[in-house]
């Protein structure tokens, strides 16, 4: 019962449930991560950060990514081979360097920073060329074996851990 009523409210509010999930997982990750961290040094977590972090995947990557994704599916739809590398290769030249910068940029902003772009420019090549080792691989696998819905899905899951590999860089 629960599950077919998820299923029938996914499917009813797409938007919604993309941006909520977003939230939820960047969330998540972020609390996870500094759940892992903190404990060995013996420091409380920040939750204030976690909110911020979860603001921002709210307001930006939840709604990005579900205007992106469908754009994508439009322009490149299927799953012919030049179909699945066009979107891995839009995804990565023009997708992820947006999704890294408005990550950086909204939690300057939320940090409330004089310059919103300080860690940005400090951290972005390493959080971007960490992304390109890893992302195209797994998406070639997601958008082949998995229809676009699914597809979407994983790439909530792949950003929880690009949100956890963009704390470690902050190093």
């Amino acid at each position: 019962m629960a599950g077919s009523l998820l299923r029938s409210g996914v499917r009813r509010f797409p938007w919604l449930c993309n941006v909520l999930l977003y939230g939820g997982l960047f969330a998540a990750g972020d609390a996870a991560q500094q759940l892992w961290r903190r404990r060995r040094r013996g420091q409380p977590p920040d939750w204030a950060q976690t909110r911020r972090v979860a603001l921002v995947a709210l307001a930006f990557h939840g709604n990005f990514s579900y205007v992106w994704l469908r754009a994508l599916e439009r322009a490149l739809p299927g799953r012919r081979p030049a179909a699945v590398l066009g979107k891995v290769l839009c995804d990565q030249l023009l997708g992820a360097p947006v999704a890294v910068l408005a990550f950086y940029t909204g939690m300057s902003i939320l940090q409330r920073k004089e310059d919103i772009f300080s860690d940005c420019k400090k951290k972005f090549w390493n959080t971007y060329k960490t992304g390109l080792m890893y992302w195209p691989f797994v998406q070639v696998l997601c958008r082949v074996l998995m229809g676009f819905s699914w597809t979407t899905r994983s790439k909530k899951l792949n950003l929880m851990s690009q949100t956890l590999t963009q704390q470690q860089s902050k190093r």
